[in-house]
């Protein structure tokens, strides 16, 4: 009998047994045939090696035969140092240079270097395309393609077959079925029409697994020209990515794709990236070009917008469309004028101003730096600004208060109702915050004087036994910790009101921003601190002098310096007893000072005091010097 007829009727009895039974015995499991023999090798994969398309293989042409390709730890992250992944960065033209130093922009390691606009997007680290993306219902099954088939009732199978390279799929039991160019929407109903001609009483399910890989080529001014395998179902912007987007020379506007003689479409990256559309970013095929122009006519925008970057921009746009590319002014920006600095023009008049709305209409010219202006960095003048200003204290309405120009402390009172009757004039307190950093930049520089005089006496003095170098130390030890308490006290920046100690008014003092008036109530004690037997607050009565209230607080001790004694009032003047000695240092008793209400009195403690015994020693070794020098002295004379 002839081979191809045993074939067919052997095919045929089978048929008719598997549709003769499919009612009574169980579903038929369909398994797809194995490759025991390890020489045997399946004909439809040893082709797909052979050209090389398959999704997992992609790109190993590139990588063995490209000699430009770079490696991996070169344009991303070393995983063997612990490296963080980093985004790719173009190579900076002449453009970007001189646009980065018109805006300041001199540390290359600054995340926020001013850069080509969408620079971030298209040169960033992107994974290979493995095809895994939805096939849409108009895609057309081509060779290389693999496809998953579920089937159940009558016939249980789950199966991954492979388009072969003559575009048919083979199913075990069913025979081969052609889906070469049949839609994925329309793939079910070809496959369901070819099995119900050997079972029936079956549900099926199919979807598509790996796609199959084409190669396309991307040319012009990209960052790695050359030809790259994708993924059938890649666009434009996937190729793009794998080859690193558009150089400093390339276009990001101008992009190509070409399909043998024929221009298929122009993509323009900006509607990408400024609007979301993707309508022109068409689907690649096999053998496609990719074709990257050279870079268009570019202009800057840097200062106060919301995206300051490189724009590449068409013929037509303005200064409008660049300012909308750039997203815009920021909230605090100056939306009267920009600034322009015009290549031609660098060398005469350099920068020029744009008015705002009527330079709307401009069109930029090649290498023009824009610059939008901020609205708060300039500090206006005083005379323009309001002041707002914190009253507190004994006023009918304390708060803040929002006072015109040129205004004063009694207006500040005036605008919060008034004083009260508990109203304490003399002790106001005003403070002024461009005081106090001045008070804070005067104390620092204080610290660092006496810092360097404690350093120099240090290492000058010299210990002629432990007992002097143990001092010595115990006195460096003293004075670090004097000056590390020191910087922790903070300026107030108070400023002192010479005022009566009865009035009723304040000096007509001119307002800044930021200004704090605190009118306390009247005081009812007087402070007495330091070295006394008894240090406390006592009760004020008119009248009565300093030193009545000295001896209320037991006097000063033995240790006291009377004539260091001060006095700090409430209004922050200071009187002591040293400012009111002459020349020779006598007179500087304040004892007969009249107390004020609120008057805080400080005895301070003899700091270079020495004891009955310690004179004594010393007047001892003066004596001694001086008679052993008189002595030598009638010896060279004899």
């Amino acid at each position: 009998m002839d081979p191809a007829a045993l074939a067919q009727s052997i095919y045929s009895q089978e048929r008719d047994n598997s549709l003769n039974n499919n009612d009574t015995q169980g579903p038929i499991r369909l398994r797809q045939p194995t490759n025991t023999n390890p020489r045997s090798v399946d004909t439809d994969a040893r082709e797909r090696d052979e050209f090389d398309e398959r999704p997992d293989r992609e790109d190993r042409l590139d990588r063995s035969e490209r000699p430009d390709r770079r490696p991996a730890t070169d344009d991303a992250f070393d995983t063997r140092r612990g490296d963080r992944p980093r985004t790719r960065r173009a190579p900076v033209d002449e453009f970007e240079a001189y646009a980065r130093r018109l805006a300041g922009q001199t540390d290359e390691r600054d995340f926020n270097l001013l850069r080509r606009f969408g620079a971030e997007l298209i040169t960033g680290r992107s994974e290979p395309d493995r095809g895994s993306a939805l096939a849409p219902p108009d895609y057309l099954v081509g060779p290389g393609d693999q496809i998953q088939l579920v089937l159940w009732g009558s016939v249980d199978a789950d199966l991954r077959v492979q388009v072969d390279r003559s575009g048919r799929i083979s199913i075990p039991r069913v025979g081969s079925v052609t889906v070469a160019g049949v839609r994925y929407g329309d793939l079910p109903d070809v496959i369901r029409q070819r099995v119900a001609q050997v079972f029936r009483n079956f549900q099926l399910s199919v979807s598509l697994g790996q796609l199959r890989g084409v190669r396309v080529y991307v040319t012009g001014f990209a960052q790695r020209p050359g030809s790259y395998n994708v993924s059938s179902l890649s666009t434009i912007v996937g190729a793009l990515l794998r080859a690193g987007g558009p150089a400093a020379a390339g276009s990001f506007r101008d992009i190509q794709l070409r399909r043998g003689k024929q221009l298929v479409t122009s993509f323009d990256l900006y509607d990408l990236l400024l609007k979301g559309d993707r309508s022109a970013d068409r689907i690649v095929q096999a053998d496609d070009v990719i074709h990257i122009g050279p870079v268009g006519t570019q202009v800057a925008l840097i200062g106060s917008v919301n995206k300051p970057a490189i724009f590449e921009l068409k013929a037509g746009d303005t200064v409008a469309d660049v300012l909308a590319m750039a997203g815009g002014f920021t909230a605090v920006a100056d939306r009267s004028r920009l600034g322009v600095q015009r290549l031609e023009q660098r060398s005469t008049t350099g920068i020029a101003e744009l008015p705002l709305p009527q330079s709307q209409g401009v069109t930029p010219s090649g290498g023009d730096v824009l610059r939008a202006f901020s609205s708060v960095e300039a500090v206006l003048p005083v005379a323009l600004q309001n002041r707002r200003v914190r009253v507190e204290g004994e006023v009918a309405n304390p708060g803040e208060y929002v006072l015109p120009a040129q205004s004063t402390i009694n207006d500040a009172l005036q605008a919060a109702g008034g004083l009260t009757a508990y109203a304490y004039v003399f002790g106001t307190e005003f403070s002024r915050e461009s005081v106090r950093i001045t008070q804070q930049e005067n104390y620092e520089r204080a610290l660092r004087d006496l810092e360097t005089e404690f350093a120099k006496a240090t290492t000058t003095q010299r210990a002629l036994s432990a007992d002097e170098a143990a001092t010595q130390a115990a006195r460096g030890t003293a004075t670090t910790r004097l000056i590390e308490r020191l910087r922790t006290i903070k300026p107030s920046g108070r400023i002192v009101l010479q005022s009566p100690p009865e009035t009723r008014s304040l000096p007509d003092l001119a307002l800044e921003d930021g200004d704090r008036v605190y009118v306390p109530a009247r005081p009812t004690t007087v402070g007495i601190f330091g070295s006394v037997f008894n240090s406390g607050s006592y009760l004020y009565s008119q009248g009565r002098q300093v030193n009545d209230f000295v001896s209320l607080a037991g006097g000063p001790t033995r240790g006291a310096d009377p004539g260091s004694t001060f006095v700090l009032r409430a209004n922050g003047s200071v009187v002591s007893a040293r400012q009111r000695s002459n020349w020779l240092g006598f007179g500087g008793n304040i004892d007969r000072l009249e107390a004020l209400a609120g008057d805080t009195v400080f005895v301070p403690e003899e700091i270079n005091k020495t004891s009955w015994t310690q004179e004594l020693k010393e007047w001892s070794q003066i004596f001694y010097q001086f008679g052993l020098g008189a002595a030598a002295i009638r010896t060279l004379q004899r």
